[in-house]
């Protein structure tokens, strides 16, 4: 049986996800008991920051590092060239927050927000390639858009990302398509992809996330959501662990959970639920 090669990200993907937090540590003990996670520290050891890649099974999926800011979520964007894409960002009318500069070995980045205030990260890949493990239970399984001018975020997005949108006609108004994507992960690392898939609406494996509007007084921000196999249990959990829960949803596809864990950054835990 031929080896599977590793997880890449074509560009325009999102690809990895991190948290930054006070206190790191105390973040790893609760996302650890929660998801099933192990962590290695990659910082130096002399280094008094630390950044732990989060492992499922031995398989890369996020990281934890440390923040003296609000507890957030963060997602990252492929890009074949970070500098090349600021540029671009600018121009459509983004924001960059943090310059590009080397992440170490493992990649170059750059923290930059849409118009309408939405921060995102870009990644240039040098030795991290992204999440290795996604949509299985204890692993990330999409980054959606909350924003309050959609229009106008599809727009950024597009000419930045080259992203098409589809409206499946579910509980989102558009999901976020990267046209050749699915073909990318047939070819690559998940060559079952179109048969797993069968059933799912057309275009579907091309899709990395969704646009959804921003509700009360929420900022536009990308939101992160976890794959879990039950959600009212991994609630209970998460309860438990010092999280609280902001907020329960059933799709015809997903049962959702937003948590707000003990130091503050805000997610998703996503239970699917097919059709029968």
């Amino acid at each position: 049986m031929a080896e599977i090669p590793p997880r890449t990200y074509p560009q325009g993907v999102t690809c990895w996800i991190d948290t930054e937090q006070p206190d790191p540590w105390a973040a790893s003990r609760f996302y650890g008991e929660l998801l099933g996670w192990t962590f290695e520290n990659v910082m130096p050891p002399d280094d008094p920051a630390v950044y732990l890649i989060a492992r499922l099974d031995g398989s890369d999926v996020a990281a934890i590092g440390s923040g003296s800011g609000t507890p957030t979520w963060n997602t990252y964007i492929a890009v074949t060239d970070v500098d090349s894409a600021v540029a671009e960002i600018t121009a459509a009318g983004g924001s960059v927050l943090n310059a590009p500069a080397d992440a170490g070995p493992g990649g170059r980045t750059a923290t930059c927000a849409d118009p309408q205030g939405a921060k995102f990260r870009l990644w240039q890949v040098y030795r991290r390639l992204g999440a290795q493990t996604v949509n299985v239970p204890g692993s990330w399984n999409f980054s959606d858009l909350r924003t309050t001018d959609r229009g106008a975020a599809t727009r950024f997005y597009t000419r930045v990302f080259g992203w098409k949108y589809v409206d499946y006609g579910e509980s989102v108004e558009w999901m976020i398509s990267v046209p050749g994507y699915g073909d990318h992960l047939a070819a690559t690392a998940d060559p079952d992809i179109y048969v797993r898939q069968v059933d799912a609406p057309p275009g579907f494996a091309d899709v990395i996330g969704a646009i959804e509007g921003v509700t009360g007084d929420e900022q536009p921000n990308w939101h992160v959501k976890i794959s879990v196999a039950d959600r009212d249990s991994s609630v209970e959990l998460a309860q438990k662990l010092g999280a609280t829960v902001l907020s329960t949803e059933e799709t015809p596809w997903v049962a959702l959970a937003r948590i707000r864990d003990p130091q503050g950054a805000e997610l998703t835990l996503s239970e699917f639920r097919p059709q029968q």
